[in-house]
């Protein structure tokens, strides 16, 4: 364990770098897209929409590739030619004079992003079956941090020039590259390598591959709508802001930090003491009460302090996820981890693929063309769709604990 501990803060701080790069340049989205010739708030959210799915596809199609090939070749390799692919990217944008490169930027950005399932591999390589939720839970938390500290940057830079935090977080970026060839070790152990191949390595060929694991088939469909659901937060957030409170690049990137602050809190800290406290099952279960609680009380919002006061309920659903993949991750060998992982992430950009749609085309219709103006109308979507995914989930661990019983 003495070797593990440095390995997951080197993979945790690289994450934190990564998110960082990104969590700078939401704030200015919005802005970026006026100046290209888009000032509308629901033609925007719908064109942002657009961009994000451009994003998630190649993800989808990227992720199971790259994560057979970390389990050929490491963790290491994958995730450094990655950075420095986003490094690139990050450049590209900076300099854009339309949307066309916009979205050819994306697609690079979604090939490089794809490396995200070798660093859940990473993380699933160097820890303990019992350690996996807590732990996955400490990616989520430098997910947090990374937006605590990206969006207020990128709020403060945007005020100064709208592209200027498309070129710190390119810095970001390289420096995050650096920091891993100099650093990061490799976690993957020779004897648990296996060869790549192409069959396991396309999108839909990685999803099959889940089917692998008769417990787990309707809980990938439950993740998957979980995170469709998460887009009416994620896709909708700056538009949703601006529309309604007629916040700026400031207000955004700091609304964005509060966001980020409490899921840090949530998965740093209480993932492993609600693990021990309820259990895997009942910490699920809490999370995804709060999750439906916070997407009603958010559709609704009609006044600053609420939205701010409602995501001290809504982060909370931040228990689910890690923990939900944890009991997915404890199915599968260490050899495999790799091509679950990215089979997984392809699970979760199949939702981003729809989630951006679904969302953004939600709030453009009911702000823009609908008889009824109602901007929350993404929010009370997703709360439909957390009580669709909490009923399979309850009914699967039910049925699994039946099983068990009986056996």
């Amino acid at each position: 364990m003495a070797k593990r501990t440095p390995a997951l803060k080197f993979i945790l701080f690289t994450v934190l770098l990564d998110v960082m790069g990104i969590g700078i340049i939401i704030p200015v989205i919005p802005g970026l897209l006026a100046e290209l010739g888009i000032p509308d708030a629901g033609q925007a959210s719908f064109t942002g929409g657009l961009l994000l799915f451009t994003y998630a596809f190649m993800q989808f199609l990227f992720a199971p590739i790259l994560g057979g090939l970390s389990d050929q070749y490491g963790r290491r390799l994958v995730i450094l030619i990655a950075l420095f692919g986003l490094t690139v990217d990050y450049v590209v944008v900076a300099f854009a004079p339309t949307i066309i490169w916009l979205f050819g930027a994306r697609i690079v950005a979604g090939i490089c992003g794809a490396s995200f399932s070798s660093a859940s591999a990473y993380v699933a390589d160097i820890s303990a079956p019992e350690d996996r939720p807590k732990n996955f839970g400490m990616i989520g938390a430098a997910f947090g941090l990374g937006f605590i500290l990206g969006p207020v940057l990128g709020g403060v830079l945007g005020k100064v020039d709208i592209r200027l935090p498309f070129f710190v977080s390119a810095g970001l970026t390289f420096l995050n590259f650096i920091y891993g060839y100099f650093v990061l070790p490799e976690s993957l152990s020779k004897e648990n390598r296996r060869k790549f191949e192409w069959k396991r390595a396309n999108p839909v060929g990685s999803l099959k591959s889940l089917t692998k694991y008769p417990f787990l088939k309707n809980l990938f469909i439950a993740f998957f709508i979980i995170y469709v659901a998460s887009h009416s937060v994620q896709s909708n957030w700056s538009f949703f802001g601006k529309e309604v409170f007629d916040w700026d690049e400031l207000d955004i990137g700091i609304s964005l930090a509060v966001v980020g602050f409490f899921v840090a809190i949530v998965q740093a800290v209480l993932i492993g003491r609600a693990v021990k406290k309820f259990g895997q099952n009942r910490t699920i279960y809490i999370g995804l009460v709060c999750n439906l609680i916070g997407f009603i009380l958010f559709a609704i919002a009609s006044q600053e302090w609420m939205i701010y006061s409602f995501l001290a309920v809504y982060v909370m659903g931040g228990l689910a996820g890690p923990t939900l993949q944890g009991i997915m991750s404890s199915q599968v060998p260490a050899n495999e981890q790799g091509e679950f992982m990215g089979a997984i992430t392809s699970l979760q950009n199949l939702g981003n693929i729809f989630g951006p749609l679904i969302m953004t085309g939600v709030f453009f219709y009911f702000t823009t063309t609908a008889d009824i103006y109602f901007p929350g109308a993404a929010f009370a979507l997703a709360a439909l769709f957390s009580i669709i995914s909490g009923t399979i989930i309850y009914k699967t661990i039910s049925k699994r604990k039946e099983s068990l019983s009986s056996e």
